[in-house]
């Protein structure tokens, strides 16, 4: 199974595997973190998610941050620094799940949707359609912009926790939120019905 622990690997502490990774960049390194931690990762999880898909996707999405923090961000005893970071991404996954009526609010009030007059009702389809367009331009401005702009405008996250969250220094996180914000701005523009 996918989320058993580990019985055999290497004999390298976790310091040493992340150093290596940060020296060479093979990505093995923290395939053999990833066979260690799986199951603590999970576990911590399901503890907050409650839903055994809702946490193996985080697990994998875990990992998949780490490929980018480990590759600049000193760790000492990465095991409570990962339960740490999988905390704190379960806690941003939960605070993400809100009504439709708060997400459009979000995103209204940052300028990322053009909000209904307030005595007009807002269709449900059109709602429906203008998030669905927004998410696919999120999804075609680079990574690290639209990891910034989601923590930023949807998560309510201050630069110093975007920094702790990504590693990102705090010039990269303006500057990705800035250029984020405008290519996204971009897209819509130019997919608008």
């Amino acid at each position: 199974m996918l989320f058993r622990k580990s019985t055999s690997g290497s004999q390298l502490k976790d310091e040493e595997l992340i150093r290596l990774y940060q020296q060479t960049k093979d990505s093995n390194y923290v395939g053999e973190l990833y066979r260690r931690y799986t199951h603590l990762v999970y576990g911590v999880c399901l503890k907050y998610l409650k839903d055994p898909e809702e946490s193996k996707d985080a697990v994998m999405q875990i990992f998949e941050q780490l490929l980018g923090v480990l590759k600049k961000q000193e760790v000492t005893h990465f095991n409570n620094w990962l339960h740490v970071l999988t905390r704190n991404h379960c806690l941003m996954q939960l605070r993400a799940v809100k009504t439709k009526d708060e997400k459009v609010k979000a995103l209204s009030r940052n300028g990322l949707l053009t909000e209904a007059a307030p005595d007009e009702e807002f269709p449900e389809m059109l709602l429906e359609a203008k998030i669905e367009k927004l998410e696919q331009g999120l999804a075609q401005i680079p990574a690290e912009q639209r990891q910034c702009v989601e923590l930023f405008y949807l998560h309510r996250k201050s630069y110093k926790e975007i920094a702790d969250i990504t590693g990102f220094d705090l010039n990269k996180i303006k500057s990705y939120i800035q250029n984020g914000k405008r290519n996204l701005k971009i897209y819509l523009d130019r997919h608008h019905d």
